[in-house]
């Protein structure tokens, strides 16, 4: 008899590389016949793509998983299964924990998981997930990593794969329909960052070929896509085992001549990684947005040591000044720690001072907290809880100054605007984007004031002047009355 047709929602939580990944699943599973549904109760299982990042995003994931189970009393909804960063890290413990799921599947099941879903469905049992150190799966010596990847993909079923954290690169479908989507360029990571967990479950540093990532640009334009977002877990590693440490500042130029695409944007560099080069890639390539999503993490140099991180407030501010020198109106975005271990009160002053001097578009700050299995764990130096807090608070506060500031250093300049949505509020249009320096769902918005007899649609580009500030977010009006324009060198 033939398989009855399944529906399948794919619920993904954490950053844009779990999109990424939700995409494939969506297209392995799609292929296998499954029905793909926007929400968890119309569908028979409900896969939730986990982060476990901090212990915000752990809450959320097993919040989200609560949440799709508690749909098996109420709807037509099956079975409830846990995947992503917080099933790989945990595992069994987490599926003892968290009996609601009806499985906690690793990484190592996502080139199958069409059978393992088939399976729950049929009340069979499948084995929960067993952590392990995903570093271990590939060569030290980043050179060789490249050969071991290509069998993983020859042969996809092999047990103990030694493909990137999601598995071998098969098909991707789409999960939203907005102009903008990433693409990941890599996988893993080789540092060595005291408060991180990430290479242990995400693996060694695997940089994917310029052919994959051209082709998988292609498609995404064919889908409508005019702006990708490169994304990995350490953007300015890209090519090393790929044996050419210049391979980014050749790749981006490539994607950006992609037809249809219209922005190319740049995640997560590692301030002690990008090269003059680079520099110059992202500043002077047509296409490619002046974006730096610098990983600062902190600027004492103290407590930058006792993260295993390299750097200081001088060198920061140094490279800063080189991004402004090429284009003077670079977005810039960042995430700092507060309350490490051994963190003193003049570090947080020497952070103070140079978030101020500084002047970052968009600063994420977070208070210090023992992360599994890190080195920091164990560090001495602890500082309380109630002293972590008051420090969060602080640094948050004067961030928020800070970023309503530089925001409205902003004001006259002439910005271009990547339409994001277009809503109809009782037949005044409410057009809302993003601008160069804005990065997609972190970063603020632009809302633009179109003239009477000026219409947009999604994905266009504008060309517009800032007019008004509210904390990150822009108010802009076009300086075009006819069309909008759709390619041109960002920011000219």
């Amino acid at each position: 008899m033939p398989t009855p047709t399944r529906s399948v929602a794919l619920v993904t939580l954490g950053c844009a590389r779990n999109d990424v990944d939700s995409e494939e699943l969506a297209g392995r599973l799609a292929d296998a016949g499954w029905t793909l549904v926007d929400d968890a109760d119309g569908a028979d299982v409900a896969v939730v793509n986990t982060c476990g990042f901090v212990e915000q995003a752990k809450k959320d994931s097993i919040d989200t998983v609560l949440a799709a189970a508690d749909l098996k009393e109420a709807g037509r909804t099956k079975a409830v299964v846990a995947v992503g960063c917080m099933a790989e890290r945990y595992g069994k413990d987490l599926a003892e924990s968290l009996p609601e799921a009806d499985a906690v599947l690793g990484f190592d099941s996502y080139a199958d998981l069409s059978s393992h879903l088939e399976a729950i469905l049929h009340g069979e049992k499948r084995e929960s997930h067993v952590p392990r150190d995903r570093r271990t799966l590939l060569p030290l010596a980043p050179a060789e990593r490249q050969a071991a990847r290509a069998v993983s993909i020859a042969e996809p079923d092999l047990p103990e794969g030694l493909a990137p954290a999601s598995g071998p690169r098969v098909v991707r479908r789409r999960l939203g329909s907005g102009p903008w989507a990433p693409v990941k360029i890599a996988a893993g990571c080789d540092r060595r960052c005291s408060f991180c967990a990430i290479p242990a479950f995400r693996g060694s540093f695997v940089s994917r070929p310029a052919d994959e990532v051209l082709a998988e640009t292609r498609w995404l334009a064919e889908q409508g896509v005019k702006e990708v977002f490169l994304v990995s877990e350490n953007t300015t590693s890209y090519g090393k085992d790929l044996g050419d440490l210049r391979a980014l500042e050749a790749l981006l130029p490539q994607v950006a001549a992609v037809e249809g695409i219209e922005r190319v944007r740049v995640s997560y560099l590692q301030p002690a990684e990008v090269r003059p080069g680079l520099l110059d890639a992202l500043t002077a390539t047509p296409g490619v947005v002046p974006y730096f999503d610098l990983s600062f993490q902190h600027s004492a140099p103290n407590v930058l040591r006792r993260m295993r991180r390299f750097g200081s407030t001088d060198a920061f501010l140094a490279l800063l000044e080189q991004v402004r020198e090429r284009f003077p109106t670079a977005g810039v975005r960042s995430n700092v720690i507060v309350g490490f271990p051994g963190e003193t009160e003049d570090d947080v002053e020497e952070l103070c001072s140079f978030l101020e001097r500084a002047r970052l578009d968009v600063v994420g700050v977070f208070g210090y907290s023992d992360e599994d299995g890190t080195e920091a764990a164990t560090l001495d130096g602890k500082l309380p809880d109630d002293v972590v807090a008051a420090r969060l608070d602080r640094v948050s506060r004067l961030v928020e100054e800070l970023v309503a500031q530089r925001a409205e250093e902003r004001l006259g300049e002439v910005v271009e605007v990547l339409v994001e949505s277009v809503v109809d509020e009782d037949g005044d249009p409410h057009v809302v984007g993003r601008a160069a320096h804005q990065g997609p769902d972190v970063d603020g918005e632009t809302e633009l004031e179109l003239p009477p007899g000026v219409d947009v649609a999604v994905g266009d580009l504008v060309r517009a002047r800032v007019t008004g500030v509210a904390g990150a977010d822009l108010l802009a009006a076009p300086l075009v009355e006819t069309e909008p324009r759709t390619r041109t060198t960002v920011g000219a």
